[in-house]
């Protein structure tokens, strides 16, 4: 058991450094596009948003994004409705 928590240990920092260097990239170019900016995945049609958090569980972030939800999911951080009105085709 002491083995395998040294594993799991070890793997979850090196994932905490990944998911922090990914973060990091993704505020910079968050950043750099700017608040209320929309952008649309081709693939999926899922529209996000770069907004002003209200928060998080763990930390704060001064830039994150909202999104419409994908599919599976019954609701969106960001409403189909707001992404249509800003001209995006949705899937249904």
């Amino acid at each position: 058991m002491q083995e395998k928590f040294i594993e799991l240990a070890l793997k979850e920092e090196q994932l905490q450094e990944q998911l922090n260097q990914v973060r990091n990239e993704l505020k910079t170019v968050m950043t750099e596009l700017k608040e209320g900016t929309y952008i649309q995945d081709p693939a999926t049609l899922t529209v996000y948003k770069i907004v002003k958090p209200k928060g998080t569980y763990t930390h704060f972030r001064d830039i994150d994004y909202v999104r419409t939800s994908i599919e599976g999911e019954t609701k969106g951080t960001l409403s189909k409705k707001e992404a249509e009105q800003q001209g995006f085709i949705l899937r249904g």
